[in-house]
């Protein structure tokens, strides 16, 4: 019996690279996609690459021919597009290019699957930052989307041309609406990683403080590895569906710093200083998601709860550092 094959766009970053190791464990032929680039990082990925399952092959998003190849090529029965421009800041100084990516991205991958092979099933990367300037507490699959970024309005996009292919053409389309999702392999851009690295130097006396932007600003934050697993499992049931991926709590970026710096036996307050220029120009307010469906038709729930998904990724930090011979 030959493997399951899986395309991942966006293998390369965080929940590529934990998709990818899952699907390897679960026995798929695995299809990575990245951009045509002298400057891929493979970190993440680099411990998969001798692997036999795992193909890296070149396409692009902004590039619909280069997706039609890989379809035509590799021939996949389920495509995971996890491929965007993702950090939040960033959208808005990058906003047309975000839209590139995030929102017309989809529509190129969609529209390849239409062409070439209209069996594949779909998986879209959707967000809670969909959700922005909350409409309800929880926010569920029906909440209406409200995005208060160029990402979110790009996410929401991306999640309604996926239900609208779905519809139109009666593609098995999957989105998981994803809250908030970290591991030691986030990016030091994002405020979890960038919390529990600067925790780790000042523990080992290599930094003093720590520049952040709004300590009340509150997300459901949940570990990257818990979550791909939910990816998989919207693509194995009968029928294609929508569903929201989180954990349920929320925490203050304060509550953050709270917990990665008292693991260390330090004070937060003595190290946390507030810098206007990291506020963002249109905050979200409280994201905060219910999973009741994911959990009772997907059988999914998250195995790592905050305080633990903080102190693992301090605990890498500081191995981390230790490695490259500090502390």
């Amino acid at each position: 019996m030959s493997r399951k094959r899986a395309l991942v766009t966006g293998i390369t970053g965080q929940d590529g690279s934990y998709l990818a190791e899952f699907l390897l464990e679960q026995g798929y032929q695995v299809i990575g996609m990245v951009r045509r680039s002298s400057t891929v990082n493979f970190d993440r990925i680099a411990h998969l690459q001798e692997l036999e399952a795992l193909d890296i092959v070149q396409g692009d998003l902004l590039d619909q021919m280069s997706l039609i190849d890989i379809l035509r090529e590799y021939d996949p029965q389920e495509v995971y597009n996890l491929a965007a421009q993702s950090f939040v800041p960033t959208s808005w100084r990058q906003p047309v290019l975000t839209g590139e990516f995030t929102a017309l991205g989809v529509t190129r991958v969609l529209d390849a699957i239409r062409i070439v092979n209209p069996d594949i099933r779909f998986y879209q990367a959707s967000s809670s930052e969909m959700f922005g300037k909350v409409m309800e507490v929880p926010q569920t699959e029906s909440t209406p989307f409200y995005p208060r970024s160029p990402y979110g309005v790009a996410k929401v996009y991306g999640h309604w041309i996926t239900v609208n292919y779905r519809e139109s053409y009666n593609l098995y389309a999957c989105s998981g609406i994803l809250f908030n999702h970290e591991s030691p392999r986030r990016g030091l851009e994002f405020v979890t990683h960038k919390v529990t690295h600067a925790a780790a130097r000042i523990k080992l006396g290599l930094q003093n403080e720590l520049r952040l932007g709004n300590l009340e600003a509150q997300r459901d934050w949940g570990y990257a590895g818990d979550y791909v697993q939910a990816m998989w499992l919207m693509l194995q049931q009968d029928e294609p569906d929508d569903y929201v991926v989180s954990t349920g709590e929320t925490h203050s970026v304060r509550e953050l710093c709270e917990v990665a710096f008292s693991y260390l036996g330090l004070n937060y307050e003595e190290h946390v200083v507030i810098d206007e220029k990291f506020y963002r120009p249109a905050e979200v307010d409280l994201l905060i998601g219910d999973a009741t469906k994911a959990h009772t038709q997907l059988g999914w729930k998250p195995s790592v709860d905050f305080p633990g998904l903080i102190r693992l990724m301090v605990d890498a930090d500081l191995e981390a550092l230790r490695t490259e011979g500090y502390g």
